[in-house]
């Protein structure tokens, strides 16, 4: 895979803060002002986010991990790609669900740029354990903020079902989020481990 490639598609990946169930026309009440207005933001973030993670995956082929860093990678890009797709089949049964209103500060849009620029080069240039390290610490980042935008988005969802589907999204990356951590805190203590070994006395 070219280089021209894999860089456009890891600054998408990691432009972060940087189930699928059948779902129904809606019966329940339509939200109304700012509800709705968090809503449909929280859904256009949400979408946009899974969206890029689902591609996270992409990784296994130009970097080299351990195979529990990847399992878990592969799975966080599975759930990812089912949260999108849940999200694409609400708003194709409902029109008033809108996956296109980001309306991000032109601040906080810059300030992700950046953030997604910084990580890019970072895990372009780095291998082995500093590599790993890096790409955890980016998915707690990205799975902590979907967890809580999943959360955000169906607390302003009137429809139940739906409502229901976004807080199984939060949970899964809530989960997806802890495995993570759990591993990233791992990772760290067998990295400073090593160092301290390889230290000449």
């Amino acid at each position: 895979m070219s280089t021209k490639i894999i860089l456009p598609l890891l600054a998408a990946m990691l432009s972060v803060a940087c189930v699928l169930t059948g779902c129904q026309s809606p019966k329940a009440r339509s939200p109304s002002g700012s509800s709705a207005s968090t809503r449909n933001n929280g859904y256009s973030l949400l979408h946009q986010l899974l969206d890029e993670q689902k591609d996270v995956s992409i990784l296994r082929f130009i970097k080299r991990e351990h195979s529990d860093v990847k399992n878990l990678i592969k799975e966080i890009a599975a759930n990812s790609a089912t949260g999108a797709k849940l999200l694409e089949e609400f708003a194709r049964h409902d029109p008033s669900i809108k996956l296109d209103d980001i309306r991000l500060p032109p601040g906080e849009a810059s300030t992700r740029d950046s953030i997604a620029s910084t990580k890019q080069k970072e895990l372009l240039s780095q291998t082995g354990d500093e590599f790993e390290l890096t790409l955890l610490l980016t998915q707690t980042e990205a799975l902590s903020y979907a967890w809580h935008l999943a959360k955000v988005t169906g607390e302003n969802e009137p429809q139940p079902e739906r409502a229901r589907a976004l807080a199984g999204v939060s949970e899964d990356m809530e989960n997806l989020y802890h495995e993570v951590f759990v591993m990233l805190l791992s990772k760290t203590k067998s990295s400073a481990t090593n160092s301290i070994r390889t230290q000449p006395d």
